[in-house]
């Protein structure tokens, strides 16, 4: 796993040839157990430093589109899951708990819940303030900049939009670290207010 622009925040991809975009996995170390976010498939490297870091306690899926690994790597590792609870009733894997708008999965992870991308109450992640994971909704096609998904694969722009519009008003984001695409270490507020301005 790579590190990130904080030494408790580790990241893995996979190229996704089709769609010309890296799928990416977060980790999150942390003293009372690690939480992995969207998790994508692990190499036996990573695996050996997951567990050198102490392994994993709770796997946070943004979406239903966003399962990837999850259940793979919760069998081997007896980690639990959380997922939107909007999805609930048609989620494609067993969930321990289901995450809401407001809700803090575990101390500094706050759950915001988007609508209008193409799955209901998708996930974002707000970590200490600082550091925002999005899970399809808001993606990165070119490294410094953020964009969202096509028209034909939103459920509702004008939800989506107003979406962006509550990311863009944290006032203490310095970091976007986002599903698919390129993560935006610094001046993330900045990204999210450009990109709202081209929608």
């Amino acid at each position: 796993m790579k590190s990130l622009h904080r030494p408790d925040l580790y990241g893995w991809s996979t190229f996704n040839p089709a769609r010309n975009i890296d799928f990416n996995g977060i980790a999150w170390i942390r003293p009372d157990g690690n939480i992995l976010i969207d998790p994508v498939a692990l190499s036996n490297h990573d695996w050996n430093h997951l567990q050198s870091l102490g392994g994993v306690v709770w796997i946070v899926l943004t979406n239903s589109e966003h399962v990837r690994a999850a259940k793979e790597i919760a069998d081997q590792t007896y980690a639990k899951i959380a997922g939107p609870a909007a999805e609930k009733d048609n989620f494609p894997i067993r969930c321990d708990r289901w995450l809401s708008d407001g809700d803090e999965l575990v101390p500094g992870l706050k759950v915001i819940e988007l609508h209008g991308s193409k799955t209901p109450g998708e996930l974002a992640l707000l970590l200490e303030q600082t550091t925002l994971i999005t899970g399809d909704l808001v993606r990165a096609r070119k490294a410094g900049s953020l964009t969202i998904l096509p028209d034909d694969k939103l459920m509702n722009k004008k939800q989506a939009i107003e979406s962006v519009q509550r990311l863009a008003q944290l006032t203490q984001v310095e970091a976007v670290l986002v599903g698919d695409g390129w993560p935006v270490f610094r001046d993330g507020r900045d990204r999210l207010k450009e990109l709202l301005a081209t929608l």
